[in-house]
């Protein structure tokens, strides 16, 4: 490993990654930024780079994502999000409503941001009863505050039909265009509701999963929808639906049953499934639970925020991006890995470049 004074100094800035409190802190210089899909870089979805951690030797490997049966065994089970990403960002002239997700009262979440010349920042300037026009007449009035930055608003149409005739995908600063709908899209998407890419999905082709499904490792799919990110300050998650079916609970707890691993795709997959191998609280079930205390089939809205503390119930590894300082998702692979082993992680990809943020590359924690 490169310690101070070394290329890791010039790549990610001053030293290695640092523990702060159950997360790290490093500088993510600008060139390890992902700024356009990889087929815009003259790559295939799945020639990411793939960055392998192991938590029981702390080695770091790389590969390629197009490795991945190789590195995973017969009878491992990968468990991913088929949510699909929406057009979920509407521009006004100097606004633009990124549309967050559904409540159970039929409200949305939305965050309001001041369009730049680059892309937008956060708006703090709206009021609780405010009606705002958007494009095609549609009009969206804010209810109330949700968090210091989000609303809970009312669209007077349908959301999902308004947002596919005048949404776009939510884009940030780093990315410096407009791409499709089809570029923010996983080969798993099939259930509208996702503001966000659930971008950990985004390296598989069907030929990567007819491989890993040709070597004797199983695929299942849950679903979270992902609400829109803090880009300039992060905070910990809000509530967001999910739903782990029986037949994905049976197979989670099948797996490991045998000997074999659970690998989610993604945090939101931890998510889900670390809220569905909780203890049942009192009130309705669900689903039954599974054999000692494994994952039950489980829907609705999840405020699970897994952290070190809690540790994890479910999941043996995790396949997901590489994560800003600070950011509460390193406080969930934290609680995979251990901080020592993330922090050697970290400092090995900015040591070699690796990419960041949802066009970027990948993680393997095993």
């Amino acid at each position: 490993m490169t310690g101070p004074g070394g290329p890791a100094d010039v790549i990610g800035g001053p030293g290695r990654p640092r523990a702060s409190g159950d997360s790290l802190t490093f500088a993510l210089a600008a060139p390890l930024e992902a700024r356009e899909p990889p087929e815009a870089r003259g790559l295939r979805r799945d020639e990411v780079r793939l960055l392998v951690s192991r938590r029981d030797t702390g080695e770091v490997t790389h590969h390629v994502f197009a490795d991945l049966p190789s590195l995973l065994a017969p009878g491992d089970l990968l468990v991913v999000n088929d949510s699909a990403t929406l057009p979920a960002a509407v521009r006004l002239d100097r606004l633009a409503v990124h549309f967050s997700g559904r409540l159970a009262s039929g409200d949305w979440l939305v965050e309001l941001r001041r369009r730049t010349a680059t892309a937008t920042e956060p708006y703090l300037g709206a009021a609780p009863g405010e009606w705002l026009p958007l494009p095609g007449g549609a009009t969206l009035r804010l209810v109330g505050r949700e968090t210091a930055r989000l609303w809970r608003a009312r669209l007077d149409r349908d959301v999902l039909s308004y947002l596919a005739a005048h949404g776009v995908p939510i884009r940030y600063g780093y990315v410096r265009r407009d791409w499709p709908l089809a570029d923010y899209q996983t080969v798993f998407g099939v259930e509208p509701g996702s503001a966000e890419m659930p971008s950990a999905g985004r390296p598989f082709t069907p030929e990567l999963v007819t491989a890993l499904v040709s070597r004797g490792i199983g695929v299942a799919p849950i679903t979270l929808h992902t609400g829109v990110a803090s880009p300039e300050k992060d905070e910990p998650p809000y509530p967001e639906w999910f739903s782990v079916s029986a037949r994905t609970a049976l197979l989670a707890n099948l797996t490991r049953a045998h000997g074999g691993r659970v690998i989610a795709v993604g945090t939101t997959v931890v998510r889900a499934l670390e809220t569905a191998a909780r203890p049942p609280v009192a009130g309705p079930r669900h689903g039954e639970a599974g054999p000692d205390g494994g994952v039950r089939a489980l829907s609705g809205w999840t405020s699970h925020v897994v952290t070190p503390a809690g540790g994890v119930r479910a999941v043996d590894g995790l396949i997901t991006g590489l994560h800003e300082p600070r950011s509460s998702h390193l406080m969930m692979l934290s609680a995979i890995t251990g901080t020592g082993v993330l922090a050697e992680a970290y400092e090995e990809a900015l040591r070699e470049g690796y990419l960041w943020h949802e066009f970027g590359d990948s993680h393997l924690i095993l």
